[in-house]
C-alpha cells in the first residue's frame, strides 16, 4: 500500500528567532495605530487653518488702515487746496484794493459816470462774486480787530468809542480780513459821564420830592376830622 504524505497546516511567517505568539500582538498594534495617525493629521489641519484665520485678519486690518489713511490724505489734500485757492485769491483782490479806493472817491465826487461808471460797477460785481466783502459804516462801535483808527477826537453826543468817519472801507474774505476799516473814532468828552450821572441823580431826587409832595397834599385833602 501506497503510505500517504501526513498534511499540514499553514502557519504565518515568523521572524527569525520570535516564537508564533508574537506575531498577534504585532497585528494588534498595527490595526490601533491607524486611528493615531488620523488624529494627527486632523491638527496639523486645524493648526493651518488657524495660521491662514491670522494672516486673514491681519490683512484685513492692513486694508482698513490703509482706508483710513487714504481717507485722511483726501481729507488733508482738499483743505489743502481750499486753503491755497483762498490765499491766491487773497493776493489777487489785495492788488485791487487802491481800484477800488479809486472808484470809491470817484463816485464820491460824482464822476463815475459813462463808460466808467459801468467798467467800475463790472469789477465790482465781478470781485463781489469772487467773495470780497466791503465792511465799515460810520456810527458803528470801534473795534479794535476790524477797524484802525486814523484820527482821534472827543464828542459830547456818544457813549462809547464810535467811528465817526470811514477813511478808507475794510474788505475781508469770509473770516479773513484782508485790510482793516481806516476810520476816525470819537471817544466820550472826559468828566461828561460824571456829570451825565449827576444830573440823573438829581432828577430822580427831584422826582422822588415831587411824589412825595403830591402824597401830602392827596393826605390833606381827604383825611382828618373838619375843624369846627
Amino acid at each position: 500500500m501506497t503510505e500517504e504524505t501526513p498534511g499540514f497546516e499553514e502557519k504565518p511567517d515568523v521572524p527569525s528567532g520570535a516564537t508564533p505568539d508574537d506575531a498577534e500582538p504585532k497585528a494588534a498594534s498595527e490595526e490601533g495605530a491607524a486611528p493615531a495617525g488620523d488624529a494627527s493629521e486632523n491638527a496639523g489641519l486645524l493648526a493651518q487653518l488657524d495660521q491662514l484665520r491670522t494672516a486673514l485678519n491681519e490683512r484685513t486690518s492692513d486694508l482698513q488702515r490703509l482706508q483710513a489713511e487714504y481717507q485722511n490724505y483726501r481729507r488733508r489734500v482738499e483743505r489743502d487746496r481750499v486753503a491755497v485757492k483762498e490765499v491766491a485769491v487773497a493776493n489777487l483782490l489785495s492788488e485791487l484794493l487802491p481800484v477800488l479806493d479809486d472808484i470809491g472817491r470817484a463816485r464820491e465826487h460824482g464822476e463815475l459816470v459813462g463808460g466808467f461808471k459801468s467798467v467800475a460797477e463790472s469789477l465790482e460785481t465781478t470781485i463781489a462774486k469772487m467773495g470780497l466783502q466791503q465792511f465799515g459804516k460810520e456810527g458803528e462801535p470801534f473795534d479794535p480787530t476790524i477797524h484802525e483808527a486814523l484820527m482821534h477826537s472827543y464828542a459830547p453826543d456818544v457813549t462809547e468809542t464810535t467811528c465817526v468817519a470811514i477813511l478808507q472801507p475794510g474788505y475781508r474774505i469770509g473770516e479773513r480780513t484782508i485790510r482793516p476799516a481806516r476810520v476816525a473814532v470819537a471817544e466820550p468828552q472826559p468828566g461828561a459821564q460824571t456829570v451825565k450821572t449827576a444830573e440823573e441823580s438829581t432828577e430822580a431826587a427831584d422826582g422822588s420830592d415831587s411824589a412825595d409832595n403830591a402824597g401830602n397834599a392827596g393826605t390833606k385833602e381827604s383825611g382828618g376830622p373838619d375843624e369846627g
